[in-house]
């Protein structure tokens, strides 16, 4: 990947820098003046750049917003409670200046092209790309530019209008559909993008379950707003002759050997700890994930020995009986427990020695070059258990199934879980981390499906669906979030999985900061009124009941169905 990073460097600056709406008159007039700026890049190169940008700007996006903020209103973990900083919101500006200019470009040269038709797959990735960054970017703002995006430099557009999150979602299945239809044709006399396509090295089958999968994201979203169009998206998916992605060879992975995004600031401002809700299930399940998700508190035996010798009694809240005694969680809102919540902070004195009793989350899963690490961070974008997990949760909710997609909701459950231990467990391997499977891993998985807790029981299997789901995003914190506010779940007062008590107001979006003076105001201030926001207003509680199109009819947190 370096080697390819190195060749397309040059290659990126048009792409990168010039085509966003807001640049100015004088950059187009010095680049067609400067003889050492390329202006046709090569469409490898930008492809890797677009990649590759969509990960290399997650640093800012998991210290300010993933632990700090999303996972700590998802409830996978807890932390110090901190404002929304200035600083989030990384993915929409790497979107417009790393993103989607390096796609539109590749577009642009390969219409221009005679033989444009041998060039027909390469284009069609391109959409894919787009849409995977997108929805992050509407995710978490709503209406934004596209359409009309990255128009700066052809048609001289610097106003673009901003297209409501429907628009967006019907742009984007029209543009997968097309990509899907272009991808499924044949490859025979197409070119390919070698091994500047860092994902899947140009295999187009992979390229659509990736596009089937994002197509199951939207189907998920319009569910609050039109369960006959999640019907319809989720129907194509299923007769689908190539279908999503359901196997691990498929997942959208970046396996960058040089990469890790978090490093020391794993715990920037604050330690990150598990919260009483997830670590109770996961202990009660025996789930192998806990020890991946999670490190251990200071409580070993010796520890004990010697808090029973100078006197010390353990907090009311933990069993000395416990034979899992060092995994420990507390209040999601410190709020709601400070008798709990005071030991996240205060460790037990024994003597000299002190012991922590709170489980913090597994720095090294989450940043394995932290202290001079050797791992490496592997970020699994799409995962073959979110596609099983989906499907078990259509087909349980009465969507049925398809051509491609058959069995029943409990299939593709089981088959979601395996994949998401693997996968988690890999993730753990690469980083030099705790694993939670062994070489028995198949008979591991097999225990843990059989257990009563764990199998449907035609009681409460969509719950069972919801919290596997849930737990499988622990490193995927927007689809975290989005799943909390789409679902409701985990749902408070369940017997099953409840829901920590939260007092907070919980942003359910970010703001869009209104564009300089004298550029895009217009079109800015129109979207905001159409959505229902008060401009520029970031307090909390307008960023809860102001809410994004697919989200208004939702449930309230804790309030799922």
């Amino acid at each position: 990947m370096k080697n390819i990073f190195t060749k397309c460097a040059a290659g990126t600056v048009l792409a990168t820098g010039l085509l966003w709406a807001t640049s100015c008159e004088k950059d187009f007039g010095d680049i067609n003046t400067d003889p050492a700026i390329v202006l046709t890049p090569d469409p490898k190169f930008l492809f890797t750049h677009s990649l590759n940008s969509l990960e290399t700007y997650q640093g800012t996006e998991w210290i300010w917003e993933n632990l700090e903020q999303l996972l700590r209103f998802s409830q996978h973990l807890t932390t110090d409670p901190y404002e929304l900083s200035t600083n989030i919101n990384s993915r929409y500006s790497a979107y417009y200046s790393n993103i989607l200019p390096n796609l539109v470009e590749i577009r642009k040269q390969i219409d221009a092209k005679p033989e444009k038709e041998r060039f027909r797959n390469m284009r069609a990735a391109t959409y894919v790309v787009g849409v995977l960054h997108g929805l992050r970017v509407t995710d978490m703002n709503g209406s934004i530019p596209y359409t009309q995006a990255i128009k700066a430099r052809d048609e001289q557009n610097f106003t673009p209008e901003y297209d409501t999150q429907k628009a967006l979602y019907d742009t984007w299945l029209a543009e997968l559909n097309e990509s899907i239809t272009a991808l499924s044709a044949g490859s025979e006399d197409q070119e390919g993008f070698g091994n500047a396509d860092i994902i899947y090295h140009s295999d187009w089958a992979k390229w659509v379950k990736a596009a089937n999968t994002l197509k199951l994201r939207i189907a998920l979203r319009y569910e609050g707003q039109d369960k006959a169009k999640t019907q319809q998206i989720y129907k194509e998916v299923a007769d689908n002759a190539i279908g999503p992605i359901v196997e691990d060879a498929d997942q959208f992975a970046y396996l960058d050997p040089d990469w890790g995004p978090v490093g020391g600031d794993v715990d920037y401002r604050s330690t990150r700890f598990a919260t009483k809700s997830i670590m109770t299930f996961l202990k009660q399940t025996k789930d192998p994930r806990m020890v991946i998700y999670f490190s251990p508190n200071d409580l070993t035996a010796n520890a004990l020995d010697s808090l029973k010798k100078y006197k010390q009694a353990l907090p009311a809240f933990i069993d000395p009986a416990d034979p899992q005694i060092r995994f420990q969680g507390g209040p999601a809102d410190w709020t709601t427990n400070p008798t709990v919540a005071q030991y996240y902070k205060n460790p037990l004195n024994a003597g000299a020695n002190k012991y922590v009793v709170m489980s913090t989350i597994n720095k090294v899963f989450f940043a394995p070059t932290r202290n001079g690490g050797k791992g490496t961070f592997h970020d699994y974008m799409i995962t073959s258990a979110e596609g099983c997990f989906y499907i078990a949760e259509m087909i349980q909710k009465g969507y049925g199934t398809g051509t491609k997609i058959t069995g029943t909701a409990e299939d593709w459950y089981k088959k979601g879980i395996a994949s998401s231990m693997r996968t988690m467990n890999s993730i753990a391997q690469a980083a030099l981390s705790t694993t939670g499977l062994s070489a028995n891993a198949d008979a591991e998985i097999a225990a843990y499906l059989a257990q009563p807790q764990v199998k449907l029981n035609g009681t409460n299997n969509l719950e069972r669906i919801y919290t596997q789901e849930y737990l499988n995003f622990m490193r995927l914190p927007t689809e975290a979030f989005t799943f909390v506010r789409r679902t409701g779940y985990p749902k408070n007062n369940s017997a099953y999985y409840p829901r920590d008590a939260f007092n907070e107001a919980i942003p359910r979006r970010y703001w869009v900061d209104e564009p300089p003076l004298g550029t895009n105001n217009a079109n800015w201030l129109k979207a905001q009124t159409e959505q229902g926001f008060t401009p520029n207003d970031r307090t909390a509680t307008t960023l809860n009941s102001q809410r994004l199109w697919f989200d208004k009819n939702n449930p309230a947190f804790g309030q799922g169905n």
